[in-house]
């Protein structure tokens, strides 16, 4: 008989039918009643023991985290709780738990224990649900760029090129770090390395999404990107995973109406296909926020946030504009952000991008038309000479989560951009053909998928929405 998953089972209709099911031990009562979990959902399967023909043995070891098989008939439930349950019949035990030595014991236990125990995680609660929900945020972005058409390109994770010049970078390398073999200048000889070269992880699939979109018109890719950036913060990660979709014949509003539209779907499909586990972990957010001092706390549950970004159409401003308003405010004149607006050319905080969601219009925020000194160098370069056609997309709670650009698709333009940062125009020449071999105007975006995932389960600390942080000094697993 094959395996049923408990969240199947628990919308069966009982009658006395045979059901075999497998999962995992949360708690056993009374040497009678076993809370069974197999991961489709944080609902637990009632299994009732007939103790009395259950053998002493098999008793001893339905401990908490053993894996067990039972065979039995499923009926309904007299008890409160659950509407079904499940009249064990036969009991395997698969894998025996030690109960004395399991770290995770029927409590609440802190996320920063069990970020130490991130291998064992996902058995609780709340990381069931939070990795369910990344789950469906992943099929969601697939499914969308699929159904409009877009190819589906995997960009190189070991690359030469910077692409957001930076320079925050791991390098690849195969040498002996013991005896790194130098040229007569001194300088290490990349040229004796597996690649001949100088070599790194990426930190962005963008420039060579741009290349694919130059054939194909409508791509995106969905990758691990790397920076070695040394921020231990709650918003950052040395491995995170990005959406970068690239689109040929778009400008910078095609590329908003893009990006509202992907965000506003995946949310849906989440709210959809994952109400139980948003519905868990809003009521997890609510009793965290319980602890906070009143004028720290949210004002919006998760699924009011959630639906907010639904419901509301996205409010397109200028950076221009946000610098005002952020300047003319009353936040700004008591001196209550921590950075002070007080000019325009600076780069907002996350503090500034909350206030303009949450306070000022009180729906999701773009921001266009950046001053170029502050963007990257692919960027599209405005008529006024200041400010390129960026784009970057703010949420409640969390401030940026998508930022994109039309391209800057004019070869001269492009060539200069780079000679005045600096950025090598040789290096960087094979991304130069797209503009010396049928340019056109193009745009893309990249939205951090982690940051996306802390944003629709609610998380406060972004090394709880991805399975093994990493994150300086810290490589577990």
């Amino acid at each position: 008989m094959g395996r049923l998953r408990i969240k199947d089972i628990l919308k069966t209709i009982p009658e006395n039918q045979q059901i075999t099911v497998k999962g995992w031990v949360r708690t056993f009562r009374n040497n009678s009643f076993i809370a069974l979990n197999d991961g489709s959902t944080n609902n637990n399967l009632q299994v009732v023991v007939d103790f009395t023909s259950t053998s002493e043995e098999v008793l001893k070891r339905i401990t908490t985290g053993a894996a067990i098989s039972v065979n039995g008939i499923l009926i309904a439930s007299l008890g409160k709780g659950q509407v079904v349950e499940v009249k064990a019949t036969t009991i395997e035990i698969l894998g025996d738990s030690d109960a004395e030595k399991y770290p995770l014991q029927p409590k609440k236990h802190s996320l920063e224990f069990l970020r130490e125990i991130a291998h064992l995680r996902f058995r609780t609660n709340t990381f069931g649900a939070v990795f369910r929900v990344r789950n469906s945020l992943a099929f969601a972005i697939h499914k969308f760029f699929n159904e409009k058409g877009f190819l589906y390109i995997h960009t190189p994770i070991i690359t030469s090129s910077d692409a957001e010049g930076a320079g925050e970078m791991f390098h690849v390398t195969n040498f002996d770090l013991n005896n790194i073999p130098k040229n007569e200048n001194g300088e290490i000889d990349y040229k004796q390395d597996f690649f001949g070269k100088s070599a790194n992880l990426t930190v962005s699939g963008q420039l060579e999404g741009e290349l694919a979109a130059m054939a194909f018109s409508d791509i995106y890719t969905f990758g691990p990107t790397f920076r070695a950036e040394n921020s231990n913060t709650t918003r950052h990660l040395a491995e995170f995973w990005m959406i970068e979709p690239e689109m040929a014949f778009y400008d910078i509003n095609d590329n908003m109406d893009l990006a509202e539209e992907m965000l506003q779907y995946v949310i849906k499909y989440a709210l959809e296909n994952n109400l139980e586990d948003i519905q868990f972990l809003s009521q997890r957010l609510e009793e965290e926020e319980k602890q906070k001092p009143q004028n720290e706390r949210s004002e919006l549950s998760l699924l009011d946030k959630l639906k907010f970004c639904l419901e509301n159409k996205f409010e397109r401003i200028t950076y221009t504009q946000a610098i005002e308003i952020l300047r003319e405010s009353n936040h700004n004149k008591k001196k209550k952000f921590n950075y002070l607006v007080d000019k325009w050319g600076v780069d907002l905080q996350s503090e500034h991008e909350r206030y303009l969601v949450e306070k000022h219009f009180k729906k999701p925020v773009i921001l266009i038309d950046y001053p170029k000194e502050i963007k990257s160098f692919y960027m599209r370069q405005n008529e006024d000479g200041k400010t390129v056609a960026a784009m970057d997309i703010l949420f409640p709670g969390i401030g940026e989560i998508v930022g994109g650009s039309q391209r800057e698709e004019r070869l001269d333009r492009l060539e200069t951009r780079m000679h005045e940062i600096g950025i090598p125009v040789e290096e960087l020449s094979w991304y130069l053909d797209t503009r010396r071999f049928g340019s056109c105007p193009h745009a893309g975006f990249g939205l951090g998928f982690e940051r996306l995932v802390l944003f629709v389960t609610g998380m406060t600390n972004i090394r709880d929405v991805i399975p093994f942080p990493r994150t300086p000094k810290n490589c577990e697993f």
